[in-house]
């Protein structure tokens, strides 16, 4: 099976990750230790991270490094917010209208190509979005991190955030 499939809507990848995400609830401890986690060789020495690249691996060749940052960043999620994709949750939600992540940050982010610095960045930004994260379309994305994604990311972001600049 494809790797390119993983984490889709309704995928049974992302009901696996959506449930290993709830577990953590039951068990605080490893939620704390992946929390704790500042970089992605430490989320790969924690126990939770294989149980899901397990659960994961039997849907096709899993990216190690790429389930490292979903899992790191998944623990950082407080409530899964299905209703709009992260992009549309950065673009808007401020009182007065405007995006809860300026365009300046937005950009910034953008320009990031390697996972370690994807880590630091959408771990601030999942703090500025108050940990209320649409957990697949976070998963999804950051799992396959490109120019293709930050491209959809773009075009996603200035459609509604329009007066940022």
């Amino acid at each position: 099976m494809s790797t390119s499939y993983l984490f889709d809507k309704d995928s049974t990848s992302q009901h696996v990750l959506v449930d290993w995400w709830r577990e953590l609830d039951n068990n605080r401890d490893e939620r704390a230790v992946l929390r704790r986690c500042r970089t992605l060789t430490e989320v790969v020495f924690s126990p939770a991270y294989h149980r899901l690249r397990l659960a994961v691996s039997r849907f096709g060749v899993v990216d190690y490094e790429g389930l490292a940052l979903v899992a790191g960043l998944a623990v950082r999620v407080k409530v899964h917010v299905e209703s709009s994709t992260i992009v549309q949750q950065m673009a808007t939600g401020k009182a007065d209208g405007s995006a809860r992540v300026s365009g300046l940050r937005f950009r910034r982010l953008l320009k990031v190509k390697e996972r370690e610095a994807l880590f630091s960045r959408m771990s601030r930004i999942i703090a500025i979005l108050g940990s209320n994260v649409n957990l697949q379309s976070l998963a999804q994305s950051v799992y396959f991190w490109s120019d293709s994604t930050r491209k959809k990311w773009a075009f996603e972001y200035y459609s509604k955030a329009t007066n940022e600049a």
